[in-house]
């Protein structure tokens, strides 16, 4: 079955990635949705300029927007991407065979991380599969923000494409960090929200088994110097996590 699919993308103040993004996706998909956050730099400008079908949207959370945001598109076939996404060559070509030829509801694929120009195949980032390509109708965004993952309906499984989703994740370590202080803040009221409740020994303990994990059980030691800050920081967001949550206990 041949079908129409519509790419979603949301965003805030991605004017160094976006139009990376977008392009990676003409030709491939039949409508470009962008769903922005009303962005302060030139984010907007960018993506008018592309012609895109550019929407502003109040941002209550990762899940909510890409929640809201699919049911924006024409088409039931979505093919969700960030703004600091792009399509690969192979994965292109993947994507238009399935498009003149559907058969299964959803379809996932590897993400390929740059980080600070460098492209990271170890540290548990490599092959970080994503079902990303889907049938909008069978499932939806869940998770514990801000880590969303799309849920398809029981029973249904997602076939594997070749080619990756490239991914340039953080030009500078200060990004990276900045970003993990920003992340842990929100995945720390998820938990809280759930019950979380973390000793101090899990604080410790869990920061030093994420280290030892990242850098040798999972090869980020083969990544060299980058392999190693990743997985530095890594630890770092693991005890941050844990330690707010506790902090919030204290405060509540």
């Amino acid at each position: 079955m041949k079908v129409n699919i519509s790419a979603v993308i949301i965003a805030f103040n991605e004017e160094k990635n976006i139009e990376r993004c977008i392009l990676s996706l003409k030709n491939v998909v039949d409508e470009i949705v962008v769903v922005d956050s009303f962005s302060k730099d030139k984010t907007k400008e960018i993506c008018l300029a592309h012609n895109v079908v550019f929407i502003e949207h109040a941002f209550k959370g990762h899940i909510e927007q890409k929640n809201w945001a699919y049911t924006q598109a024409s088409s039931n076939y979505v093919l969700s991407l960030d703004a600091d996404e792009a399509l690969s060559d192979e994965l292109k070509t993947s994507i238009l065979t399935i498009k003149n030829n559907w058969k299964n509801d959803g379809y996932a694929f590897n993400r390929l991380n740059n980080y600070c120009g460098k492209w990271i195949k170890h540290c548990g980032w490599y092959p970080d599969v994503k079902l990303r390509l889907w049938d909008r109708r069978k499932g939806t965004w869940k998770g514990v923000n801000p880590h969303d993952c799309f849920e398809m309906e029981k029973g249904i499984k997602p076939l594997h494409l070749k080619g990756d989703l490239l991914h340039y994740s953080y030009y500078t370590i200060e990004e990276h960090i900045k970003q993990i202080n920003y992340f842990t803040d929100i995945a720390a009221k998820a938990y809280f929200q759930k019950g979380a409740n973390p000793s101090l020994f899990k604080v410790f303990a869990s920061a030093k088994f994420m280290f030892f994990k990242t850098y040798f059980l999972k090869l980020g030691i083969l990544d060299g110097y980058y392999g190693w800050i990743i997985s530095k920081n890594s630890a770092h967001a693991t005890f941050l996590k844990y330690s707010k949550i506790r902090e919030l206990q204290k405060e509540n």
